[in-house]
């Protein structure tokens, strides 16, 4: 039996837009619900062999999420989660968090029947989230701190 790694690396995205109803600028995220807990998080998986990390989690923005756009290949930051495993044992996960300007809001994709999904404030959003790094990653966001320039 091998040794489990005492941490993974993963990447995520935040989805995010700015709608006509809202305060100028003011950016909304898109959440996610796990399939497991239901909780509200961000699309994030595994780096994809081939891919550059902010690839990877557009990718996984697009399968979990239903949502395409452009992606920052700079991370706003990283924040860690406990990760459960399917054996019942659970790893550290450091994430790597890519903004992604929404432009596309799939009517279908792969995991619509698992998840839900939602627009949320960046104060909502950091306030739904049980991870405490990514709460501030999103508030950092929500402050002017984000977005950063794509391209």
């Amino acid at each position: 039996m091998g040794k489990s790694p005492s941490s993974i690396q993963q990447v995520a995205a935040l989805p995010y837009r700015t709608f006509a109803d809202g305060p100028v600028g003011q950016p909304h995220v898109l959440l996610i619900t796990s399939r497991q807990t239901g909780r509200w998080v961000v699309p994030k998986g595994n780096l994809m062999v081939g891919k550059a990390p902010h690839e990877a989690a557009a990718i996984e923005a697009e399968e979990e999420a239903g949502v395409r756009g452009a992606v920052s290949p700079v991370p706003l930051g990283h924040f860690r989660y406990q990760k459960l495993l399917s054996g019942g044992g659970s790893v550290m996960a450091d994430v790597a968090l890519f903004p992604l300007a929404v432009t596309d809001e799939l009517k279908a994709w792969i995991e619509m029947d698992q998840r839900k999904r939602r627009w949320f404030t960046t104060g909502e959003a950091a306030a739904a989230v049980d991870e405490v790094e990514l709460g501030e990653l999103i508030n950092r966001f929500g402050d002017g701190q984000g977005p950063r320039p794509i391209g």
